[in-house]
């Protein structure tokens, strides 16, 4: 992919993997900011945590969408509680370790097999 503006620093870092913890609203909220907090990053707004009503969209992709804003940009989840999957999007404009982010989510949501995860 071409960067078609390389003077503006950006790092995506997009964790994908199957999860065994219990998973909730709050947990998911406590997360979003542990993470930041792990990486340095800092918010300036709560954690915003969706669950869509029952009815809403497909039952197999039930489950919670998240957001919390940080001051250089946000931390995105998304979360299938049927399949028990987790996708983790961190978007920042300072730089922070990808490989710390990866080992933070695999042990707040106990994941124990592969993690896909893609930066760029």
């Amino acid at each position: 992919m071409r960067d078609l503006a390389p003077d503006i620093v950006r790092r995506r870092l997009l964790i994908e993997g199957h999860f065994s913890a219990a998973t909730d609203a709050a947990r998911i909220g406590d997360f979003l900011l542990g993470l930041a907090a792990h990486l340095d990053l800092r918010t300036y707004g709560a954690p915003v945590v969706f669950a869509p009503d029952d009815g809403m969209g497909r039952g197999v992709n039930a489950g919670y969408d998240a957001f919390v804003p940080l001051i250089d940009s946000g931390i995105s989840m998304y979360v299938w509680s049927g399949p028990k999957f987790l996708s983790v999007l961190v978007y920042s404009c300072k730089d922070f370790d990808a490989g710390a982010a990866v080992a933070f989510t695999r042990a707040r949501f106990a994941i124990t097999g592969e993690t896909a995860t893609h930066a760029f």
